[in-house]
């Protein structure tokens, strides 16, 4: 099993790499929004039981996948509210399954990151979409515990698809046939 690590800023075309790596090896994408987008619907961004059943739902995920032997490519984004040490137990949970974690850092500078900031595609999830906002929180995520990287990729150079055969070919990564969602 396989976990790709994919992390970076907002903006820095996380999802976008995700999907594109998906296509070329089969692996499924457990982006983080799916989890912060489902606790925002009842608990506030940053509280309390939203971080524990953040973190609880990702491990939980992760954990599961490297017990089945399922490959899977994971976003993240750096920020304050994520407890210290997120990684190591992300790394923890999947190599005592038999699994292997490869970090991936996606880079973009920031006037290309203010230019992505307001993209459509954003909506999709209920990610940051407010320049102004991000130059606000800016300083507190740079400053957040950032993971490994295994690998640095800048998204400003290189397109999706580029990214996806960077990291396939980096990690040698086999196909794995996809899941069905209903069986």
């Amino acid at each position: 099993m396989d976990l790709v690590f994919l992390h970076g800023p907002a903006a820095s075309g996380k999802l976008t790499v995700a999907r594109a790596l998906a296509e070329r090896v089969g692996y499924p994408v457990f982006h983080n929004h799916l989890v912060v987008d489902l606790l925002t619907t009842v608990f506030p961004f940053g509280t309390e039981p939203f971080v524990r059943l953040r973190e609880r739902m990702w491990l939980d995920v992760i954990t599961d996948a490297a017990r089945t032997g399922t490959s899977l490519i994971f976003t993240f984004a750096p920020e304050p509210t994520v407890p210290a040490g997120f990684p190591g137990r992300v790394r923890s949970a999947v190599e005592s399954a038999g699994g292997r974690v490869r970090f991936v850092r996606l880079l973009v500078g920031r006037a290309e990151q203010e230019r992505r900031i307001g993209a459509p595609s954003r909506a999709e999830f209920h990610k940051l979409a407010d320049v102004e906002v991000l130059r606000r929180i800016r300083q507190s995520h740079d400053a957040s515990e950032q993971p490994p990287s295994d690998v640095d990729i800048d998204t400003e150079t290189c397109d999706a698809e580029t990214s996806a055969e960077i990291i396939a070919e980096r990690f040698a990564l086999p196909w794995q046939e996809p899941l069905p969602r209903y069986i």
